[in-house]
C-alpha cells in the first residue's frame, strides 16, 4: 500500500523547498465568517458632454499642447542661439543639437521606470515637470547678455538643456499612457480617437510655437541684440501653464498605483528563464510551451504572462527604427534641400492637423465600409510604404535641384568673372595657350557679366597673367589663383590709368532664409554701413572690399551709411533668399553715392512647392504609423507595463536617428542616391514587418488585467502558485 501510495503521489518539483505537511495542507476553519457590509457603488467619472470620453482627458490634452509648444518653441531658435549668441561653429552647433534631441528620446526609459515602479504616472509627471520648468529658467538665464561671460552662458545652457531633456523625456511615456488609463476597456474605440487627438495637440503646439518664438527672437530686442532670453522664457511660461493645467485635474483622474520595480522584475524574470533553460537542457526533461515558462519555478504566473506580452511587442518593434530614420530627416536632409529652393514653408505640423481628422473621420470609415479589416499593424505597414514613396519623390526633387545648381570647378580649374569699374571699356586678354580664346569682347564700364568663365590651370595653384587694353595704353598684371575656386577680377581707375585686383568669391548658397553680400567702396573716404541694429561693417576707401556678411532676405530700401563728412542712404533693393550679392558704392552720377548691385550667385529658382508631394506622403505615413503605433503600444501592454512600453516605443525614435548618422557618415553617396537608399531599406523592412505582423496575434482586453484581478497569493521564498490537488490520505 505504501509503494502504491508513493507511486500515486505527484513528483516534487526540484526547485521547491522541502516543506512539512503543515505547510502544504493548512487546516480549514469551520467557523462562520460574519457577512461584510456591501461596499458603496463607485461613482462614475465625469464625462465630456454626456459622451464616453472622460472629462479628465481634457486636462491631459491641454497639458500636452502647452508642453509641446514649450519644447518645439525652444528648439526653433536653439541652433541660431548656438551660432549667433554662443558663437559656436556649425559643426559644434549641429552636434550639440542632435545630442540634445537624442537624449530627449533616451530619458523616457528612466521616466517609465519611475512611473511604473515607484511614483506612479501622475506624480512622475508632476515632479519631472518641475525639473522641466527649472531647466527652462536656467536656459533663459543663460541667454541674458548681462549675466556673466561666454563660459557662464555655455555652462548654464548645457545644464538647462540637460534638465529639459530629463523633464520632457521623462514625462513623454507617462502622459500618453496616463490618458489611456482614464478609459474603461469597453470604450476602446473612444480611446483610439483620444490618441489621435493627443497627437493632434502635439502638432498644434509645434506649429504655433514654430511661428511665434522666432518672431520673439528677431522682432524684440534685448540689450541691443536679438532677444533669445524672451524666446526661451515664453516656452518656459507655457511649461508652467502645462503643469498647472495637469494638476487641476488631480481630483478626477484615475490613478493606477505603481506595480513595484517592474523593470527589475522583468529583467530578473527573463534572466532566470534563460539560465534555468540552460541548466535543464537535457533531452529527458520535458519541453515547455514558451521559453519564459522556465521562470515558473520562481516567478508568478501573471508576471510571466505580462513579460510574454511585453517581449512579443518588443520583438515587433525591431524593424520600427527604420521608419523613424526616414521621418526625422524632415528636420535635417529635407530642410537642407529646402534651402536650395525658393520659399519657406512649415508643412508637416500643418498637414498633420488636417490629416488626422481626415483619416479618422473619412478614410478609415470608408475602408471599414468596404469590408476591409484595417488593423493597426496593417495601417503601420501602409505608413511604411507611403514613407518609401515620399523618399522616392524627394530623390526626384533633389535630382531636379542638381540640374539647376551651380557649376563645380574641378581639379586645376577656376571660374573667373571680370568687373570693370573704370570710366570706359577695357579689353581683357588672358595670357596662355589654353585660355587665350576667352573674354574676346571688350567689357564696358559697369557692365554686368552674365556668367563666369572657366579657366584651366597648369598646376594646383599659379600666377595668372592678364593683358588690359584701355584707351591707347596697355597694362600687364599677374594674380595668384588656386584650383577649385571662384574669382572676380576688378578693374579700377588708378589716376589717369587703370589697374586690377583679384578677389575670391563665395562658392555656396546661404541657408535658412538668409542672403550674403559684400561691398566695394570706390569713394575716397571710408564708409560705415549699418544694415541692422546688430549688423554693421566698415569698407575701406579707394576700392576697399569688405568681407561677406549674412542677412535675412527681403527689402532693404534705405540702408544707413556714414563717412567722415556726411551721412547718406543706400537703396539695396530686394535681396533674394539664397543669393550672394556684390554692391559697388560709387558717385558717378552726380546725385550722391549710390549702390550698384551685381548678383554673384543667383537666387533659388526652384519653388519650394515642389516639396509639397513628398511632405503630403510622409505626413500621411506619420498619421498612419505614429498615431496608430502610439495607441497599439498602449492597448497591447500589460496594465503594469503601460509606461514601459510607451518608453520602448519612443526609444525606437532614438535608434532611428542613430541609423541616419551611420548612413550619412559612411555611405559616401550623393544626396539623391542616399534618399533612394533609405527608400529601398524601408521597403525591405516593411516586408519583414508585414511578415512579423501576419503571425502576431493581438491581445484581447480581457487577457490584459491587473495582477490584483488574478487574486495571486502572496509569495514566500520560491513557492508560488501552489495548486490544490486531490490527495488520498
Amino acid at each position: 500500500m505504501l509503494e502504491e501510495r508513493e507511486n500515486k503521489e505527484p513528483e516534487m518539483n526540484p526547485f521547491q523547498k522541502n516543506e512539512s505537511k503543515e505547510t502544504l495542507f493548512s487546516p480549514v476553519s469551520t467557523e462562520e465568517v460574519p457577512p461584510q457590509p456591501p461596499s458603496p457603488p463607485k461613482k462614475p467619472p465625469p464625462k465630456i458632454c454626456g459622451s464616453n470620453y472622460p472629462l479628465s482627458i481634457a486636462f491631459i490634452v491641454v497639458n500636452e499642447f502647452c508642453e509641446r509648444f514649450s519644447y518645439y518653441g525652444m528648439k526653433a531658435v536653439l541652433t541660431l542661439y548656438f551660432l549667433y549668441f554662443l558663437h559656436w561653429n556649425e559643426d559644434t552647433s549641429t552636434s550639440v543639437y542632435h545630442a540634445f534631441s537624442s537624449l530627449c528620446y533616451f530619458t523616457p526609459v528612466l521616466g517609465a521606470a519611475i512611473a511604473d515602479s515607484w511614483l506612479g504616472k501622475f506624480k512622475t509627471v508632476i515632479y519631472l515637470s518641475l525639473v522641466y520648468v527649472f531647466g527652462h529658467v536656467i536656459k533663459s538665464l543663460g541667454a541674458l547678455p548681462i549675466l556673466g561671460g561666454h563660459m557662464v552662458h555655455t555652462v548654464l545652457s548645457l545644464i538647462g538643456l540637460s534638465l529639459i531633456a530629463l523633464g520632457t523625456g521623462g514625462i513623454k511615456p507617462c502622459v500618453a499612457a496616463f490618458g489611456g488609463d482614464q478609459f474603461e476597456e469597453k470604450h476602446a474605440e473612444e480611446r483610439t480617437r483620444y490618441f489621435s487627438v493627443f497627437y493632434l495637440s502635439i502638432n498644434a503646439g509645434s506649429l504655433i510655437s514654430t511661428f511665434i518664438t522666432p518672431m520673439l527672437r528677431g522682432d524684440v530686442k534685448c540689450f541691443g541684440e536679438d532677444c533669445y532670453a524672451l524666446a526661451f522664457g515664453v516656452p518656459g511660461l507655457l511649461m508652467v501653464i502645462a503643469l498647472v493645467v495637469f494638476a487641476m485635474g488631480s481630483k478626477i483622474y484615475k490613478k493606477p498605483p505603481p506595480e513595484g520595480n517592474i523593470v527589475t522584475q522583468v529583467i530578473k524574470c527573463v534572466w532566470f528563464a534563460i539560465s534555468n533553460r540552460f541548466k535543464n537542457r537535457s533531452r529527458n526533461i520535458p519541453k515547455r510551451q514558451h521559453w519564459l515558462d522556465w521562470a515558473a519555478e520562481k516567478y508568478p504566473k501573471q508576471l510571466i504572462m505580462d513579460v510574454k506580452a511585453l517581449t512579443r511587442v518588443l520583438f515587433l518593434y525591431i524593424p520600427v527604427p527604420m521608419f523613424w530614420a526616414l521621418l526625422d530627416q524632415q528636420g535635417s536632409r529635407w530642410t537642407l534641400q529646402a534651402t536650395k529652393m525658393n520659399g519657406n514653408l512649415v508643412l508637416n505640423p500643418f498637414l498633420v492637423l488636417i490629416f488626422i481628422p481626415l483619416f479618422d473621420v473619412v478614410i478609415y470609415r470608408l475602408v471599414s465600409k468596404c469590408g476591409i479589416n484595417f488593423t493597426s499593424l496593417r495601417k503601420m505597414a501602409v505608413g511604411m510604404i507611403l514613407a518609401c514613396l515620399a523618399f522616392g519623390v524627394a530623390a526626384l526633387v533633389e535630382m531636379k535641384i542638381n540640374e539647376m545648381a551651380l557649376l563645380k570647378s574641378g581639379p586645376q580649374e577656376i571660374f573667373l568673372r571680370v568687373l570693370n569699374l573704370a570710366d570706359d571699356e577695357v579689353k581683357v586678354t588672358v595670357l596662355g595657350n589654353e585660355n587665350n580664346t576667352l573674354l574676346l569682347e571688350s567689357i564696358k564700364s559697369f557692365q554686368k557679366m552674365p556668367h563666369y568663365s572657366k579657366l584651366h590651370l597648369n598646376t594646383r595653384s599659379q600666377d595668372f597673367h592678364f593683358h588690359l587694353k584701355y584707351h591707347n595704353s596697355s597694362i600687364n598684371n599677374a594674380h595668384f589663383v588656386e584650383e577649385k575656386s571662384w574669382y572676380t577680377l576688378i578693374i579700377r581707375e588708378d589716376r589717369e590709368n587703370i589697374s586690377s585686383m583679384m578677389v575670391k568669391d563665395e562658392e555656396s548658397k546661404t541657408v535658412n532664409g538668409m542672403t550674403s553680400l559684400r561691398f566695394v567702396n570706390t569713394l575716397h573716404n571710408k564708409v560705415n554701413i549699418s544694415l541692422d541694429t546688430a549688423i554693421s561693417l566698415s569698407v575701406g576707401e579707394d576700392y576697399g572690399v569688405s568681407t561677406y556678411i549674412t542677412v535675412q532676405g527681403g527689402e532693404y530700401p534705405a540702408v544707413h551709411c556714414k563717412t567722415e563728412d556726411k551721412n547718406f542712404l543706400l537703396n539695396l533693393g530686394l535681396l533674394d533668399i539664397g543669393s550672394t550679392y556684390l554692391f559697388v558704392i560709387a558717385n558717378n552720377t552726380g546725385q550722391g553715392p549710390q549702390a550698384w548691385k551685381m548678383e554673384d550667385i543667383l537666387a533659388n529658382k526652384m519653388s519650394i512647392l515642389w516639396q509639397l508631394p513628398q511632405y503630403a506622403l510622409v505626413t500621411a505615413a506619420e498619421v498612419m504609423f505614429s498615431v496608430t503605433g502610439l495607441e497599439f503600444s498602449y492597448s497591447q501592454a500589460p496594465m503594469s507595463m503601460k509606461s514601459v512600453l510607451q518608453a520602448a516605443w519612443l526609444l525606437t525614435v532614438a535608434f532611428g536617428n542613430i541609423i541616419v548618422l551611420i548612413v550619412a557618415q559612411f555611405s559616401g553617396l550623393v544626396q539623391w542616391a542616399e534618399f533612394v537608399l533609405f527608400s529601398c531599406l524601408l521597403l525591405v523592412v516593411c516586408l519583414i514587418f508585414s511578415i512579423m505582423g501576419y503571425y502576431y496575434v493581438p491581445l484581447k482586453p480581457e487577457n490584459i488585467q491587473e495582477t490584483s484581478d488574478k487574486h495571486i497569493p502572496h509569495v514566500h521564498g520560491n513557492m508560488i502558485n501552489l495548486e490544490t490537488k486531490k490527495t488520498k490520505l
